[in-house]
């Protein structure tokens, strides 16, 4: 017996008002209302950035959605997976799964381990070498694609497919942008990334360009006159400054030129306390570094870690040999618990030997004799009314290196007349730029977020590029943004496609070849509730987490090693299956077994796939309701007899 025993309740004490008369309509166990069959998008789609149908791959691995022939069912949801992001390996390492915020098993036993999965399946396409689909047009069109980081990767991916060719120009000597040059090699290992990179440019018809900068080595208007579009993904490559008195000494850095130089190999150690200024992701990365990297006394000036971070220096492999534990604090202005990090990156580097400083807002860089940062001022503040209060007097904290990771700006020397004030791009909800015909965004350039945010932007940005490369007008957005699920195009690969419709009189659907009987398709306008589910049908079953490593403050100094060990096969199975699957069926037979009149019944197996297992015989059903009550997934709605 669980200690946690889940007991499923319509009704919560004190609810004693009836429901809406209007709604109300069941009389002696019938009513004229009968039932129909409405796919939603449930909440973890909708929570992904990138618009993932999450719902639809987790059907694969759980072994509902079969391949067909003998392909194995990791290849299937591969190509299911890989239709919205191209990243499986690296989204399942170190996105921070808004999707698993947004799960409804929350309200039961805890979220769908959705990343561990997806890690899982990417780790297999890597070992089998699984390969991306090839275009089976070609539009003879030509995209320039400034910026090879996620967004513009996955933006060569997605027009290759419609068939448009596409030339990356990239200012570093890497593909990869944030991936390579701003998130820790332990975190995204270096071999797993320039797979899935090399994968995307194995699909053909993409062209690189490294260490060519728009606007230095190649002009926008020689790129306007030369392509048929173009689409920014610039990023933010600009760490911002710690902005107080004193922040211009030179061992004051920003933390984006931390990692950089941490991940291209000349930061190799540091020389004394270091303070860390901010409370998100890139704040835990710098912190996380600078206790694997450790510290090292008695350096010469070139070998300091600042003369490193301002490109005077270099620091030699020998002296990592005399490596200690470093001294890392970081500083935060607000409570902890109010940072935007990921709680798990927080947690980790607490346990790693990370000092927390937290309600302490920075006043001035304290200088020594040669201008060099000896002290943080700082003053502690509270913040129980809601805003900022001083509270006691300010204290100085001594150190040899601040980093400041309190966010990140784009860079736009040559290019300046693309970028607003803020130094970010103004688009569309088509992802095209205000006021530029033929140029389109995605990714940090619009707003710094997430990975899989830049990956989603670059997919509805290709979808307009590709609009105006047809020279048709753009749609309005849907409502729910997403790859979702397409009965129709699930009926065309089981070679089940309605007939076409003749377009002449006609009375009922119910038989009819050319249409899809009583179902309807609501996942671009409506999001499935906890509510609205039978949750009582799921037993309460823990997830099947990954395995962590123990890295902690006895053995974290050089520790390069991932943190998550993947799942097993078996165990990326069972975490499949405790997926609830909101808003679609997955094929329990409640409604087929619990229905007083057998109206409700199997397709027939010829005729059966996905979002086609159960229809109603309209002639048997008195709308009882039943069918809709024990629906765990909430896919069926008593509507039909309705005006």
């Amino acid at each position: 017996m669980s200690d946690f025993d889940p007991t499923y309740r319509r009704y919560e004490d004190g609810e004693n008002e009836h429901y809406d008369w209007d709604s109300d309509v069941v009389n002696q166990g019938e009513s004229y209302i009968c039932p129909t069959y409405i796919q939603r998008t449930p909440p973890c789609q909708n929570a992904c950035p990138s618009g993932h149908d999450i719902r639809g791959w987790l059907s694969i691995v759980r072994g509902q959605d079969k391949p067909q022939d003998d392909q194995p069912w990791q290849a299937h949801a591969f190509e299911r997976l890989t239709q919205a992001n191209p990243f499986p390996s690296i989204m399942g390492r170190v996105c921070p799964a808004p999707c698993q915020e947004g799960c409804n098993r929350n309200s039961l036993d805890g979220h769908v381990g959705i990343n561990s999965i997806e890690q899982y399946i990417g780790d297999w396409a890597r070992e089998h070498k699984l390969t991306l689909s090839a275009p089976e047009v070609d539009s003879g069109k030509r995209v320039a694609i400034i910026g090879g980081g996620p967004a513009g990767l996955a933006a060569a991916l997605f027009l290759r497919r419609l068939g448009h060719h596409s030339t990356i120009f990239e200012a570093h000597s890497a593909l990869g942008g944030q991936m390579v040059f701003g998130i820790p090699g332990y975190r995204i290992p270096r071999d797993v990334l320039e797979h899935e990179i090399q994968r995307i440019l194995d699909v053909g018809g993409i062209e690189v360009k490294l260490n060519t900068r728009v606007g230095r080595d190649v002009k926008v208007e020689a790129l306007e006159q030369e392509y048929d579009a173009i689409f920014w993904s610039v990023g933010t490559v600009v760490g911002k400054p710690l902005r107080v008195e004193g922040g211009e000494a030179p061992n004051c850095v920003d933390g984006m030129t931390f990692l950089k130089a941490f991940n291209n190999g000349s930061l190799k150690y540091l020389d004394g306390r270091i303070l860390v200024i901010g409370g998100g992701d890139t704040a835990m990365d710098v912190a996380a570094v600078a206790k694997r990297i450790g510290q090292v006394t008695d350096l010469d000036d070139s070998e300091h870690p600042d003369a490193v971070l301002n490109g005077s220096g270099n620091q030699s492999d020998k002296q990592t040999e005399k490596r200690t534990d470093a001294d890392c604090w970081l500083v935060y202005r607000r409570p902890i618990d109010k940072a935007p990090c990921t709680k798990h990156e927080l947690e980790a580097c607490i346990t790693e030997g990370v000092e927390i400083h937290d309600s302490l807002a920075p006043l001035e860089v304290v200088l020594d004799g040669q201008g060099r940062a000896r002290a943080l001022k700082v003053q502690p503040v509270d913040w129980s009314s809601g805003k900022m209060e001083a509270n006691g007097e300010p204290i100085e904290i001594e150190c040899s290196l601040i980093v400041a990771a309190t966010g990140q700006t784009g860079d736009y020397e040559g290019i300046d007349s693309i970028a607003n004030d803020w130094n970010q791009i103004d688009a569309e909800r088509s992802m095209q730029v205000k006021g530029k015909t033929g140029h389109f965004v995605g990714g940090d350039a619009v707003n710094p977020h997430l990975l899989t945010t830049a990956i989603g932007q670059a997919s509805i940005a290709v979808e307009g590029i590709d609009k105006y490369l047809r020279g048709e007008a753009y749609d309005d957005r849907p409502k729910v943004e997403g790859h979702h699920f397409d009965l129709l195009q699930e009926l065309a690969d089981k070679n089940l496609t309605p007939e076409e419709y003749s377009h002449g009189q006609t009375w009922g659907t119910n038989s009819a070849k050319w249409s899809v009987h009583n179902f309807e398709d609501r996942a671009d306008a409506d999001v499935i509730k906890t509510n609205a589910l039978f949750t009582g049908h799921f037993p309460y079953e823990p997830v099947h987490a990954r395995s962590e490593m123990d890295v902690n403050v006895s053995n974290v100094l050089g520790s390069m090693i991932e943190r998550f060990t993947g799942l097993t096969e078996e165990k990326a199975v069972s975490e499949a299956k405790r997926c609830m699957s909101c808003g679609f069926c997955f094929e329990c037979d409640n409604c087929v077994i619990y229905c007083p009149q057998d109206a409700v019944q199997r397709v027939n197996k010829d005729e059966r796939t996905m979002g086609r297992y159960v229809e109603t015989d309209y002639n048997r059903c008195v709308g009882c309701h039943i069918c809709k009550e024990v629906c765990p997934t909430g896919y069926i709605d008593m509507g039909l007899g309705q005006y």
